[in-house]
């Protein structure tokens, strides 16, 4: 119960990554507010939630939407009071080589991973600020390191996640808040499994451990950095890749 009395908000949270997070957070004593487009996804992962013994509300957020942002994290407020854990994971990807790669598509990619992270840290913040007490972590990719061949929206955003969690994490350290990025590598999530086999089975074959991750792995650093065992580390980039790329 390494989170028990903590509020936390994931993004993203109705499949994959993110309702892993949610359940793992659940299982560790936390209450949650989860945040997804599709609200009926989140509001699945929600109810799952609560048999856990979480108390647990859900919202249709579109995170990249400033406005429904601040208009969902005010009624979280209302409802928690405060929130010491915020979680960005929502996110997408459009694949598409250097020259196919459009301007809307690259706009829709980033807006989702750099804006919507940033729209909800700056939603959250003031309140951590106040408090002297916060726990921020933005997933982000190995790709974000490595780049990734017809991901190039993608590894842009997800770098761009990087230098962001390293730039608050200086700003808000003063005030005790914790920032950190995860960098997943090939996850076994809804959207993996739609790649073709042989994509796959490449990343696989360069990966050490010779498998992909499961969802409940990347959950399990996260609460490890939403806890207060991850007091003294702020601003760090963590692999959880199985060796991949590294």
């Amino acid at each position: 119960m390494k989170l028990k009395g903590k509020v936390a908000l994931v993004t993203g949270a109705g499949q994959g990554i993110g309702k892993s997070i949610a359940l793992k957070f659940a299982t560790e004593g936390a209450d949650l507010a989860l945040f997804d487009i599709n609200r009926g996804t989140c509001t699945v992962t929600a109810e799952e939630s609560k048999t856990l013994g979480a108390r647990c509300t859900a919202y249709g957020v579109d995170v990249a939407n400033r406005e429904q942002v601040h208009g969902a994290c005010e009624e979280v407020l209302t409802v928690f009071e405060r929130v010491d854990i915020l979680v960005n994971n929502a996110g997408f990807d459009r694949g598409a080589t250097l020259l196919k790669v459009t301007e809307k598509d690259w706009g829709a990619v980033l807006n989702v991973h750099l804006k919507g992270t940033l729209n909800c840290i700056q939603a959250l913040a003031p309140i951590m600020i106040r408090r002297r007490y916060g726990k921020i972590i933005n997933i982000s990719s190995i790709y974000g390191k490595s780049g990734g061949i017809a991901a190039i929206s993608y590894s842009a955003a997800k770098g761009g996640i990087i230098g962001l969690t390293k730039s608050i994490a200086k700003e808000l350290g003063k005030s005790n808040i914790n920032v950190n990025a995860v960098l997943p590598g090939l996850t076994d999530t809804p959207t993996i499994r739609r790649m073709p086999e042989k994509y796959k089975k490449m990343i696989i074959d360069a990966t050490p451990l010779g498998r992909m991750a499961r969802p409940d792995e990347i959950a399990n650093v996260v609460a490890f950095l939403a806890s207060d065992e991850s007091s003294y580390i702020t601003g760090s980039s963590i692999e959880v890749t199985g060796g991949w790329m590294m």
